[in-house]
């Protein structure tokens, strides 16, 4: 049973009342009625109220509910500057939820964007057209007709830049004439990172060329001092912003189809149509909101502060030591080695937390709040450990307290920073949203500050040189039981989902994530390594069965599902492809949890950074993961990173069509406890299948897997490894085989399938192609050169069409449907031609069938996808 409440356009019949509040049921009278641009207070036929109004009807209803309240929403556009927000007191309870959900047949959207009309001609020669936006709008994204819009940009990699101290020169003196200079910005994408800076000024030089003078706070974070506090928040390797590799957002380089500008100051939106668009008729988006929903429990995001906070006091003989190699909270600790002393620290909240060290000459210390002993710690342990939670004191009266620590044994007692907990802890809980649209966000923190790069989506806050993380669309900050299914979130200038600060038990399934700016899926956080409270530990969390295509599209770090620290995450049954950098990416640290021995292996220095982490119990199962590493370095389809504090599984992943600087399988930096096995590898185009390059990787199996390449590093530490069955020209095993056939969300639907789609087979030797910029079918193509070599589908319908490209150096084409050989046809043109239906057959018996096409002659033979007619 489910108490339902209505958004609809149309009106519903009545609903009933139980015991003296509203209660709601599909089919009867007196329903709840909402509309998108309903503005009535009492929700009724008559006038019918908005999304906000319904929460509020429905947060009265939560007291005395019985069963499910289920929210349901009609079809439109719900328009949005500001998130839909929900908390702790819209929250259901367990086995009774709340559930917001589209009504049968209908398609509500989220909608964050300004719908722009009125477009004219303003520039015959580039066909720039122009329309009048409020002025003062902001935003970093443009949507035509569903299709993301580019900033204007330059070509890549312009020639005849220099670098300088504040910036770079050119002998072209054009760009100091450019206008709105602060406004343009420089991108560089170098090694696994993206870093973005603005322009503080464009100024002619005295040869008549031109200095871009970047500005100087954001070239400090990019260039001259990029933040590098080491394990456990980045690695060694320290990409800086040292080229261009193009200019962003100046009306000047206006001219290609696509692309826009926006003049916020005046008021104007600037945009080039791609042939064929009608911007009379066009569905013109411009993104304007920074998030369209937000779950929000207590408290929000917890960080550690340092041993200096201006609240901390310390009393007696205390001394202070910084750069110590030891892997302390901003390098640095305040210690005591006499019985008495005493570390003070006034806080309001419900509890806190001290971070010390474990060490063999520790010792012990007595715990007072507000003046009574609650506990006795110890940091005495057989191995030094950094950022330790030696105290943790949780469930206090919400308001005013003071801790204090008092040294009552061992050699010493060090103080590295405190975690306070401002609020109750009491989770946004038991909500779900099922089958809802969520559309149209933009970020414009860049446009100012620019963007720090870590990796994957983590940067570094501008000002406090913090971790910080992109944005999303849908955010859950602290959730339990949250849920996520059959949804969409697309065309974002922000990540799609987060699961973020502590989030537990919650999930996201059978939803299509796609064309975001910044990382399709998140869970979890990077800064919280050090907790031993199992309430504040992100855990429990399911992503299975999604669709996550094309992240990354502005912030080209981003990946397809990021994973920070997390117990029994279950990553299952996803497609995750087109993406700029890494598919998955799971951990965090480094070598932080890997012992100072290994890390004297690695070379790192001694003493060492070493701590420990709650990471563990995670799962990465079934997953189809393909067409990654579309533009940066040193990443994979599944990449890991960090320690596991406990076994891992790796299992059933089909991995595949990596396109720069791969490593297939890659357990990286301090990956350890993992059990890889099972796993099919195929088109890493030279990529090593496996990478553990590095001792701090320990303790890691490896067994059972397929792969076309019998390429590996293994320079681990105590790993038990079984070299791959390496197969060769597409005879995959049936084991094999099973696997490719289990993995991703199911079966397929969609109509046009991509050549890296699992229901296409290879037979012969095939190779792939991603990020050729020709028009291809989501940028990719398979092709051979081998006479014979042929590629088959089989699928469910009644006509089907192959796609390829026509070329000179293309020949003849073999078709086989169903077992019967039909001619020939015939791929050579004379120039190129990409995404050609060469072959299209109707009027199949409504059914299975089989096509097979194979190359007959020609230089190469490009499989670029196929259509399904039903």
């Amino acid at each position: 049973m489910r108490i339902a409440v209505f958004l609809a356009v149309t009106p519903f019949v009545a609903a009933a009342s139980i015991g003296g509040a509203p209660a709601f049921a599909a089919g009867t009278s007196d329903v709840l009625h909402v509309s998108p641009t309903g503005r009535g207070a009492s929700c009724s036929a008559a006038a019918p109220c908005d999304l906000t109004t319904a929460r509020d009807q429905v947060r009265g209803m939560i007291p005395h509910a019985k069963a499910d309240i289920a929210v349901e929403l009609s079809g439109g556009a719900y328009r949005l500057t500001s998130p839909f927000t929900l908390g702790v007191q819209d929250s259901g309870r367990p086995g009774h939820r709340v559930i917001y959900r589209a009504a049968p047949g209908q398609v509500p959207v989220l909608n964050g964007a300004t719908r722009v009309t009125g477009f004219t001609k303003v520039d015959a020669a580039k066909n720039i057209y122009r329309a009048k936006v409020p002025a003062g709008t902001s935003s970093r994204e443009l949507f035509v007709d569903g299709v993301r819009a580019r900033r204007a940009r330059s070509a890549s990699n312009p020639a005849g830049f220099t670098g300088t101290s504040t910036g770079f020169t050119t002998s072209d003196g054009s760009y100091a004439s450019w206008t709105n200079t602060s406004q343009v910005e420089i991108v560089n994408n170098n090694a696994w990172k993206q870093m973005r800076c603005p322009l503080a000024s464009i100024t002619g030089n005295g040869s008549g060329g031109s200095n871009l003078t970047v500005d100087p706070a954001c070239w400090n974070n990019n260039h001259v001092s990029v933040p590098n506090p080491g394990f456990p928040f980045n690695g060694a390797g320290l990409p800086t912003l040292s080229g261009i590799s193009w200019i962003e957002n100046a009306y000047q380089l206006l001219g290609t189809p696509g692309q826009f500008y926006l003049d916020s100051a005046a008021g104007y939106l600037y945009y080039v149509p791609r042939p064929g668009e009608n911007l009379a008729q066009a569905d013109v988006e411009l993104p304007v909101a920074p998030e369209l929903l937000d779950l929000s429990g207590t408290p929000g995001h917890l960080a550690p502060l340092n041993d200096t906070d201006w609240r901390a006091t310390y009393t007696g003989s205390w001394g202070y030591q910084s750069g110590r190699p030891l892997g302390d909270l901003n390098g640095d600790v305040h210690y005591t080695s006499t019985n008495g002393d005493a570390f003070n620290y006034a806080f309001s909240g419900t509890g806190i937390q001290v971070l010390s060290e474990t060490s063999s000459d520790e010792g012990t210390a007595d715990v007072y709040v507000d003046g009574t002993k609650v506990s006795t710690v110890s940091g005495n342990g057989p191995e030094r450990l950094a950022q330790q939670a030696m105290v943790s004191v949780t469930g206090l009266t919400k308001g005013k307290h003071i801790l204090k620590l008092v040294k009552t044994g061992g050699d010493y007692l060090l103080v590295d920073g405190v975690t306070v907990i401002p609020d109750v802890v009491a989770p946004v809980h038991d909500v779900n949203f099922d089958g809802i649209t969520f559309a149209y966000t933009t970020w414009n923190a860049p446009t100012a500050e620019g963007y720090v790069d870590n990796q994957a989506g983590v940067l570094w806050d501008p000002t406090t040189r913090k971790p910080i993380r992109i944005p999303a669309a849908v955010q859950v900050h602290r959730g339990a039981r949250i849920s996520f299914t059959g949804d969409v979130v697309q065309h974002t200038g922000t990540s799609g989902i987060d699961l973020a600060d502590q989030t537990q038990d919650s999930s996201v399934t059978d939803s299509s994530i796609t064309d975001t700016s910044g990382v399709g899926v998140s869970v979890g956080e990077v800064d919280d390594y050090y907790q031993t409270q199992t309430g504040l530990m992100t855990s429990g969390n399911t992503v299975s069965g999604d669709t996550i295509q094309h992240p990354g599209q502005e912030y080209q770090d981003a990946v397809g599902i990021f994973v920070g620290h997390s117990r029994n995450t279950t990553l299952a049954h996803n497609d995750v492809g087109y993406t700029p950098y890494s598919g998955i990416t799971i951990g965090w640290g480094w070598g932080w949890a890997s012992s100072c021995d290994l890390q004297a292996k690695q070379g790192l220095p001694t003493p060492c950074s070493h701590g420990r982490t709650y990471s563990g119990g995670n799962h990465l199962v079934d997953n189809h993961v393909h067409s990654v590493m579309g533009v940066l370095n040193d990443g994979g389809p599944i990449y890991t990173l960090g320690g596991q504090a406990s076994a891992s599984e790796f299992t059933g992943n089909v991995l595949s069509e990596c396109i720069n600087g791969c490593n297939m399988i890659y357990h990286d930096e301090g990956s350890s406890l993992w059990n890889t096995h099972d796993n099919v590898v195929r088109f890493g185009n030279g990529s090593l299948w496996l990478n553990l390059w590095t001792p701090t990787i320990h303790d890691d199996s490896i067994h059972d897997n397929y792969t076309d390449t019998a390429a590996y590093n293994n320079n681990g530490t105590n790993i038990t490894f079984q070299q791959s069955t390496v197969v060769t020209d597409g005879n995959w095993p049936p084991a094999a085989q099973a696997i490719i056939n289990a993995a991703g969300p199911g079966t397929p639907t969609s109509k046009l399938v991509d050549d890296d789609d699992l229901r296409i087979s290879y037979n012969g030797s095939w190779s792939s192609s991603g990020s050729r910029g020709d028009g291809d079918l989501n940028d990719g193509v398979h092709y051979t050169q081998q006479d014979g070599a042929s590629a088959t589908i089989t699928f469910t319908g009644t006509g089907i069409s192959f796609l390829t490209e026509t070329n000179s150096d293309e020949g003849q084409v073999g078709v086989t449907l169903d077992g019967v050989t039909k001619p020939a046809v015939n791929a050579n043109t004379p120039s190129r031609q990409v995404q050609q239906q060469v072959y299209s057959v109707t009027g199949l018996a409504a059914g299975s069938h089989t096509l097979t096409v194979s190359k007959l002659g020609g230089t190469y033979f490009l499989v670029d996808g196929f259509q399904l007619s039903s």
